[in-house]
């Protein structure tokens, strides 16, 4: 997992071309209101989910082992989770191939704050638990693909 923020990611960018062009495109447009949608920015390879999202006092920890997640929050801050996966013991959805996705009902072991003009990078060895907080807000859900 890395916390980061968008006009600082120099080293970060330099992990793997797609981080990159991922972190690129955020740096240029994560200001712009998208509506509720998918962009392709690389098809089938990184992908944009902008989302509105009602934020949750509580949020079940979540894992991918096909793509990469860059939170970026647009609107409000948000709180997220974290765990690394080889620390979790209670698995409430086993992990569905066509959805890539996983759910955990442990505690995280830690909770941050991500700021809008911050993103936060989750890896397949990451679980998350994302739009932790009070009302509602906007946030872009970049996912790159590992293979």
């Amino acid at each position: 997992m890395i916390l980061g923020d968008i006009n600082n990611n120099k080293y970060i960018s330099s992990l793997s071309p797609r981080i990159a062009k991922a972190l690129q495109w955020i740096k240029e447009h994560y200001k712009e209101r998208f509506p509720k949608d998918v962009i392709e920015i690389e098809d089938g390879v990184i992908r944009v989910n902008c989302e509105e999202v009602a934020m949750v006092p509580q949020q079940m920890l979540e894992a991918h082992r096909r793509f990469i997640d860059i939170h970026v929050p647009q609107s409000e801050e948000e709180t997220i989770g974290w765990s690394p996966i080889n620390n979790l013991k209670n698995c409430i959805t086993p992990y569905d191939e066509g959805k890539d996705i996983e759910f955990y009902g442990d505690a995280p072991q830690c909770l941050f704050p991500v700021r809008p003009g911050q993103f936060v990078i989750f890896f397949p060895e990451d679980a998350h638990a994302p739009n932790i907080g009070i009302g509602n807000h906007r946030k872009l859900c970049v996912k790159i693909a590992i293979d």
